[in-house]
């Protein structure tokens, strides 16, 4: 290990890392995540960073908060930009930890275009997205060859918070099997109807996981006709993923959180027989 993390970049003086910390378990972290970690001078977090994580930084780095959480007090995106310039310039070694991963509905290509702006060498290091590594850990796999050959990913709200217009909801709905909602709880009860008025039946399968590949993670299965209702109900608060689509059904052979806790799995939850390889 020691052999691996010598051959390793650096994080070097007056550059700055964009890494993805994952969606929230720290054994998702990255091993190149984890080596920025021990190098940074300073760690510019997000809200949804585990304070394990956090605790993995070298002695005596600075921890400073960037988070933004909707319908919070927020840093703006603009501050945390300058803010990652300005410390490049001090000299510092800059590490940028953002939740999932830096490039899937996490800003990182902003803050990545500002560092070109000002001329600031940085690095991008991915992460494992909640869109992917959440619903794993909720037993539910984005692709399924019995069910998709193709996922959306959308975001469940614009840059002013709002239900984005600029996706044709119509065309998911009937170009996507599986579709996973980033940011969605708010909006739900609108992405839901415009989803079935384009035509996604009421009764299709939804799961809703929240706090995903955390101890607090929960997962709410429910359909697409009762799912604004259903979350209400259940009291369900961000973060959290919405996921439309057959591939919810695959949980009940696939929960294998539940398993662990006693859950008996069912070996065909689709009801269409064993698939050979061949097929």
């Amino acid at each position: 290990m020691d052999k691996l993390f010598r051959e390793l970049p650096e994080l070097l003086p007056g550059s700055v890392w964009l890494a993805g910390a994952g969606p929230g378990d720290p054994g998702l972290l990255s091993v190149l995540t984890l080596h920025g970690l021990k190098q940074a001078d300073i760690v510019v977090y997000d809200a949804l960073v585990d304070d394990r994580i956090l605790g993995l930084a070298r002695p005596g780095a600075m921890l400073e908060y960037a988070g933004k959480r909707g319908g919070k007090p927020s840093a703006k995106q603009r501050d945390i930009s300058l803010r990652l310039i300005e410390l490049a310039y001090e000299g510092k070694r800059v590490l940028r930890l953002k939740g999932g991963d830096p490039f899937v509905f996490g800003r990182g290509g902003e803050e990545a275009l500002a560092l070109v702006g000002a001329g600031i060498p940085f690095r991008i290091v991915p992460g494992i997205s909640a869109g992917i590594g959440g619903l794993a850990y909720a037993g539910i796999p984005v692709t399924h060859r019995d069910v998709n050959s193709a996922v959306a990913f959308i975001t469940g709200h614009d840059a002013s918070g709002l239900v984005p217009d600029s996706v044709n909801w119509a065309a998911l709905a009937q170009g996507a099997p599986v579709l996973v909602i980033y940011m969605a709880l708010k909006h739900i009860e609108p992405i839901t109807a415009r989803l079935m008025a384009a035509g996604r039946q009421s009764a299709e399968p939804v799961a809703v996981v929240a706090k995903a590949t955390t101890a607090e993670q929960t997962v709410l299965e429910t359909t697409l006709g009762a799912a604004a209702a259903d979350v209400l109900a259940a009291g369900i608060e961000p973060p959290a993923l919405v996921v439309v689509g057959e591939v919810v059904r695959l949980r009940a052979a696939l929960d294998w959180l539940g398993a662990l806790d006693g859950k008996r799995l069912i070996a065909d939850p689709l009801g269409r027989g064993h698939r050979s390889e061949s097929a």
